[in-house]
């Protein structure tokens, strides 16, 4: 591994570039740089971030104003637990009249996740039957933001990747006509083109909003977007 100078508008920064080892595959090798070349990683490892997603929320809720001390909020899909640690520092902030936490912060996924401070981590597939019923009994009340960073997994079809993706998204949608709350707030992860003509006319028939994004910390090359819907009507 070495580090080779780059120079730009009259700055000269260090780029790591990483040699391709014996047993590690050229993917992996150009991973492994991206990765030690990106100041989000960089900066998510300094603040205590659990991943460099944490900073597509912090920017989409820096846009919409979706967290605020005393909500309730359920993270779909939520390991590691960079949005549940986002989460929690946004509703648990300390208000004039109280010193102690105000808000609520429940986490979702079917793998094991390591426990975020602040939050409840729960193992489970949001796609269940009964998960709407479960979930509203744990949270004790309806959630005020639903969360989702998910992605479908990929197989390099481009029209396949997006319409798996898209049906993810429209579940969480679903998901969010039992668990949400009347004016509450919805983001999913879509892909570049966003939702549908006619998913985005459905969903603006029942939010206020409905808006697309795409944070300045997701990476340039992909092709993922988020969904903004605020608002709830039910």
């Amino acid at each position: 591994m070495k580090k080779t100078k780059k120079s730009g508008r009259g700055e000269r920064a260090l780029r790591v570039r990483v040699k391709t080892a014996r047993g590690r595959k050229t993917g992996s090798t150009r991973w492994l740089e991206r990765q030690l070349n990106d100041p989000y990683v960089r900066r998510a490892r300094r603040e205590g971030w659990r991943s460099r997603a944490a900073f597509k929320l912090l920017e989409i809720d820096e846009k919409f104003r979706l967290l605020r001390p005393g909500l309730t909020v359920l993270d779909l899909g939520c390991a590691p637990g960079g949005w549940c640690q986002v989460a929690v520092a946004a509703v648990n902030a300390l208000n004039d009249q109280s010193a102690r936490p105000v808000g609520r912060v429940v986490g979702v996924d079917l793998l094991s996740t390591e426990p975020v401070p602040g939050a409840e981590i729960v193992q489970m597939d949001f796609l269940a039957d009964d998960a709407d019923t479960r979930l509203t009994s744990i949270l004790g009340r309806r959630a005020d933001v639903i969360l989702s960073d998910m992605a479908a997994p990929m197989v390099g079809h481009q029209q396949t990747d997006h319409r798996r993706t898209m049906a993810l998204a429209e579940a969480v949608f679903c998901f969010a006509e039992g668990v949400l709350s009347t004016g509450g707030a919805v983001v999913t992860k879509t892909l570049s083109g966003g939702a549908p003509p006619e998913v985005q006319q459905a969903l603006k028939r029942r939010f206020d909003s409905v808006r697309h994004v795409k944070p300045p910390a997701s990476r340039m090359e992909s092709s993922e977007r988020y969904l903004v819907a605020q608002g709830w009507c039910q």
